[in-house]
């Protein structure tokens, strides 16, 4: 009998997890909900508490490996950096499309090996549909039921480019008048979340350009979806890969791309 990999058994139990942390959310999102301001100003909701502490919950009880979590707390990379294995965790990504109600919004899981993600699922509860994959064995979307190897075989065929719904920026501006230069017309679509990254594994973008700040958990899932396509996330302007558990938790720039 062929024995299943740690990384698969992991992709399947964040799969049911990550559902659950969804269903919650959604209670929460059909409901009158309040908000409250962290410190950085940024909007928090019961639904990014009940998600971290479900996802939370599940992860310390599957594994010994330690939860990196948006809505977690504070953890000195003093602590981190002797980590091998951890659970990279964004319980509400695009907060800002919840409290818009536009559907936005997703789950993001990852399970880190050193400083690169190998395991990824990004849950979009409102359609629940759920991106994911394993590392060496291919990205995936899974939709009623059924699973879709991606990316998918229709292509766009003017150069396109995935921005942020919530967070346009003068850079990203600059950016498409570059592409236009030497492309010609450049197609453009927005999304919030990691939804952008989706679009890229799905091939129906071909970059994703995030010329602002993000967070490592904002970023890990969907770089394991991407790269599993055989698309890359690089550091702007190299050709460097995103890394993670760094000493600042925030990204640099960065540009998603995928295969095509």
């Amino acid at each position: 009998m062929k024995l299943e990999s740690p990384e698969v058994k992991a992709a399947g139990f964040v799969s049911v997890i990550i559902r659950e942390a969804g269903k919650a959310i959604m209670d929460i999102y059909r409901s009158d909900f309040s908000v409250e301001l962290k410190q950085d100003k940024s909007p928090l909701t019961l639904a990014d508490r009940r998600s971290h502490e479900i996802i939370a919950g599940h992860l310390k009880q599957y594994s010994h490996y330690p939860v990196l979590s948006e809505e977690g707390k504070t953890i000195p990379y003093e602590e981190r950096k002797s980590w091998k294995q951890f659970w990279l965790v964004d319980p509400l990504d695009g907060t800002k499309e919840f409290l818009k109600r536009n559907d936005e919004f997703t789950v993001n899981v990852a399970l880190m090996q050193g400083n690169m993600p190998v395991v990824g699922a990004i849950y979009i509860p409102a359609t629940d549909i759920l991106y994911y994959a394993i590392q060496g064995k291919g990205a995936y979307k899974n939709e009623n039921g059924n699973d879709t190897k991606l990316p998918l075989p229709v292509k766009p065929q003017r150069l396109t480019v995935v921005g942020s719904r919530s967070h346009s920026s003068e850079d990203f501006e600059a950016y498409i008048r570059t592409l236009e230069q030497r492309h010609g017309a450049v197609d453009i679509i927005s999304a919030g979340s990691s939804l952008k990254f989706c679009l890229v594994a799905e091939g129906k973008a071909h970059l994703y350009p995030r010329l602002g700040p993000t967070m490592e958990w904002d970023t890990a899932a969907g770089q394991i979806i991407v790269e599993e396509t055989g698309g890359r996330v690089l550091e702007a302007g190299t050709t460097r890969s995103l890394v993670y558990n760094k000493p600042s938790l925030v990204n640099p720039y960065f540009v998603a791309m995928s295969m095509a």
